[in-house]
Formats: structure tokens, C-alpha cells, sequence
């Protein structure tokens, strides 16, 4: 198991994205901030690896090809061990109804795409972890 500089458990992290570039900087910048990093381009096999691998935390995109970040949220806080996930959404929409949704379905956070850079998204992630 990797451990942080303090000793403990790194924090795993799953990103849910179907944008390579996009998973690829953030793959690059979170494992240099020290987190274990899992990734899936599919919302159905990102809420599998969700169920079974208990990140601490999950940056997921709302629009997937073959099942939507609002199902993901919905089913990853039905599930008991899931409850404890903490979720970012990301999307490039920014419209109230999916901001809405997002957050009371149990996401912690909504980012949208055009809006920040990386060391935000960074930020973002160590809040919700310390917190």
C-alpha cells in the first residue's frame, strides 16, 4: 500500500472521465500530489470499480457515453460503503438543473470544465479530503 509523506495511507482517488487528455493531466498531477490513482472512461465500469475499491474520493464527469454521472452519484450513496465517497462532478455544462442535481444527489463539489485549471481542481481535492 503507498503511503503518504506523513506515513499514513495514501488516499485513492478514482477518476471517471471519458477524456483522455483530460484523465491524463489529472492522473499525472494527483499521483504527484501523492494520491493512489484509479481511472475508468466508462461511467458503467467506473461505478464497479467505486462499489469494489472504496476510493476516498471520485472526480466524475456528468456526461459518459454509456451511463451518466447523476446515475453514478445516485447509485455509489445507495450502496452502505459507498456513502462515505465524497464526489466531484465535472462537466461541461453548467446549466442550474445539472448543478442542482448533482449536489442533491450527494456530490460534494461541481466544477465546470471551463472554469478552472488544474491547481484548482487540486485544491478542490485536498478540501474535500481534509475536511
Amino acid at each position: 500500500m503507498q503511503k503518504s509523506s506523513e506515513g499514513q495511507a495514501a488516499k485513492k482517488i478514482l477518476i471517471i472521465e471519458d477524456d483522455t487528455s483530460l484523465v491524463k493531466v489529472l492522473r499525472d498531477s494527483l499521483t504527484r500530489e501523492g494520491y493512489v490513482v484509479l481511472e475508468s472512461r466508462s461511467g458503467k465500469t467506473g461505478l464497479g470499480i467505486a462499489l469494489t475499491q472504496h476510493p476516498d474520493l471520485i472526480l466524475l464527469d456528468i456526461v459518459l457515453p454509456d451511463l451518466d454521472g447523476i446515475s453514478i452519484v445516485k447509485a455509489i450513496h445507495d450502496d452502505p460503503a459507498g456513502q462515505k465517497i465524497k464526489v466531484i462532478m465535472l462537466t461541461n455544462l453548467s446549466d442550474t438543473q445539472n448543478v442542482a442535481e448533482a449536489l442533491v444527489n450527494g456530490s460534494y463539489d461541481f466544477l465546470v470544465k471551463s472554469d478552472w485549471k488544474i491547481d484548482d481542481v487540486i485544491k478542490v481535492v485536498r478540501e474535500k479530503l481534509a475536511g
